[in-house]
């Protein structure tokens, strides 16, 4: 299948799921509400099956992962809120990503952490630290792969398997140039992250941003897209990719420094 034919048939899919999910909310008959909420399962299917290949190697049927990420789905579709102008895509992935990881969780099983990630992590440790007093401020992703002479993408692997353990900072959630990368911004939101305080903060700042700032983070951080494939998505090119999520990120950042401020000021 051709390019132009693989977008037509994502935008002709976008336009029917927004059109459900507009018909979903506004009714009231519950026998319409299952068809409707079923013909979403069937056609957000891919999205899940998707999210569940991540996981492919933790030893688990694909087939069950697949199940139990339809829960997730099911539960993104119940509360999904058309007016707020989110992507239902890029909405319902933490919470299909969440039930996997819960999952696994549940099940007794650990998350695998590769031993290149494992080795970084304790000179990762020592290079924030020694980095965040020389320059005032936490490092970027890009600033401490240069200071450990790695490359970004094992930064970002060895961030994520410290995240499996406990909460990262949201600060070294910064654009690293495009590769894959399955950390989200709003982990945060997903379930590696259970402080509610912090929750509450980083809601209402993403409330904030413009849709197409807040899908373009979503699609980045939540559901690992490239800056290749948010480009084909969202209808822009490569470069405003790019220009978009620093953007989102320094705005995102401003209002969390405000909400912080606010925060300190009123527990003076």
């Amino acid at each position: 299948m051709s390019e132009p034919d693989t977008r037509s048939r994502s935008a002709i899919t976008k336009e029917r799921s927004n059109q459900l999910l507009q018909e979903l909310h506004a009714s009231t008959d519950e026998t319409e509400r299952r068809r409707l909420r079923d013909e979403l399962v069937q056609l957000h299917l891919p999205l899940v099956e998707y999210l569940a290949r991540r996981f492919k190697d933790r030893g688990e049927p694909l087939h069950d992962l697949v199940q139990v990420g339809t829960i997730g789905l099911i539960k993104s579709i119940d509360r999904f809120e058309p007016e707020r102008g989110l992507e239902f895509s890029t909405y319902a992935t933490p919470t299909i990503l969440g039930e996997i990881k819960r999952y696994f969780r549940d099940s007794g099983w650990l998350i695998k952490v590769p031993r290149r990630a494992q080795e970084l992590q304790t000179t990762l440790n020592s290079a924030r630290s020694e980095l965040s007093q020389k320059l005032g401020r936490a490092p970027t992703v890009t600033e401490l792969a240069q200071h450990i002479e790695a490359s970004e993408e094992e930064v970002l692997e060895a961030l994520d398997a410290a995240r499996a353990y406990s909460a990262a900072p949201l600060e070294v959630l910064t654009e690293s140039g495009g590769g894959r990368s399955d950390h989200p911004l709003l982990a945060t939101i997903d379930d590696g992250l259970d402080r509610v305080e912090q929750r509450a903060v980083l809601r209402p700042a993403l409330d904030r941003l413009d849709p197409q700032e807040r899908e373009v983070l979503m699609l980045r951080f939540v559901a690992g897209r490239t800056q290749t494939e948010i480009a084909a998505l969202v209808g822009v090119s490569q470069m405003q990719v790019s220009r978009l999520v620093s953007r989102s990120l320094a705005k995102l950042r401003g209002e969390l420094e405000v909400a912080a401020e606010e925060q300190s000021e009123g527990s003076a």
